[in-house]
């Protein structure tokens, strides 16, 4: 089975340090980067299996960040993460495209089965 690559795109460095350390574990190939500008770049530079995002952070937020990638790649799939979750921020991300959106302390046993689900989604099976 093929590794499925990851970007996980937070702010929170010993956060997102921990988790792709903990993804990675999990058998994922994980890149961590902490803002939106870059996880920009790195989505035009390399080809992600799937992009985890933090909804808040400074610059290009998560929900920004979700709509100029499926401008681009409408297919790639996006599990937003927040700490500071609302009923319309999840609406919006939701509507925008988003696979799923979780909050943070998230789950590592839930994260690594969304992710398995949006890997599945992607190639069209149930």
């Amino acid at each position: 089975m093929e590794q499925l690559k990851i970007l996980l795109v937070d702010d929170e460095h010993d956060f997102v340090a921990t988790l792709a350390e903990r993804l990675t574990l999990r058998g994922f190939q994980v890149e961590a980067i902490s803002s939106g500008a870059d996880a920009l770049q790195r989505v035009r530079e390399n080809g992600f299996s799937i992009l985890i995002l933090d909804v808040k952070m400074p610059g290009i937020g998560g929900l920004q960040l979700l709509s100029q990638i499926k401008a681009t790649h409408p297919d790639l799939p996006i599990i937003l993460l927040t700490g500071h979750g609302s009923v319309a921020d999840a609406e919006k991300g939701m509507g925008d495209g988003a696979f799923d959106y979780l909050m943070k302390p998230v789950d590592i046993d839930e994260l690594t089965e969304k992710i398995g689900a949006a890997a599945a989604a992607q190639k069209g099976q149930p």
